[in-house]
């Protein structure tokens, strides 16, 4: 099998995603204003756009190092096979990176991701794969510390009230792994705050003074 065929990031992200022996993980959707009014305090007045998110949803598909500080490692992203963009803008690309399992935040391990920027759509699809080609003609394989998993990133809702929508198939189907999974995922549901890589976006790129408020 080839590891650098072409590939349908979409169709094969939806196939993982409605296989039940696999794991889906949806986050609801989170309305960014809505949690910066009720978590976040800023020295000024700051509304997040639509705009603002899809821009920091592409940049940390290239540097997600930069911006997942807590799950990558500084300095490991490394990206080759890159298409141009398409008449719809779509451009593609394969990224590997030293990614902590969601599991255990100890060690790393080499992930491969096959990614699909959509610009229309607003979408980011990232495809875990075994293995990859890069550009020099090496054969790079991910570790296997934990199962492969594909992740769909998306910005809905409309310039002024722009939601971040998230979600995860863990390709797997042991039991324990399977269960930590859920748990895992139903905390992250539950944490009050913007994830992370907004939080850098807004007081990084966009120079806002954003300070989480101290829980009553």
């Amino acid at each position: 099998m080839n590891p650098n065929a072409p590939l349908d990031h979409e169709k094969e992200f939806e196939r993982a995603w409605t296989d039940p022996a696999y794991v889906p993980s949806e986050l609801p959707p989170l309305d960014v204003n809505q949690v910066i009014a009720d978590h976040y305090r800023t020295t000024e007045p700051f509304t997040m756009t639509r705009t603002m998110l899809w821009d920091m949803e592409v940049r940390k598909a290239r540097n997600p190092d930069r911006y997942l500080p807590s799950v990558m490692r500084k300095g490991s992203v490394r990206i080759w096979g890159e298409q141009p963009a398409d008449r719809d803008g779509v451009e593609t690309f394969v990224r590997a990176s030293l990614q902590h399992p969601w599991l255990d935040p100890v060690p790393y391990g080499l992930v491969l991701e096959q990614v699909r920027l959509d610009p229309a759509a607003q979408k980011v699809t990232f495809i875990g794969a075994a293995e990859s080609v890069d550009d020099e003609g090496n054969l790079v394989k991910a570790d296997t510390i934990q199962p492969l998993f594909h992740v769909e990133h998306a910005v809905g809702g409309t310039e002024s009230r722009p939601l971040s929508l998230w979600r995860v198939a863990n390709l797997t189907d042991d039991r324990t792994t399977r269960e930590g999974l859920i748990s895992h995922f139903s905390r992250l549901a539950d944490e009050p705050w913007l994830y992370e890589y907004i939080e850098i976006y807004i007081r990084e790129d966009l120079q806002v003074n954003l300070a989480r408020r101290s829980s009553e």
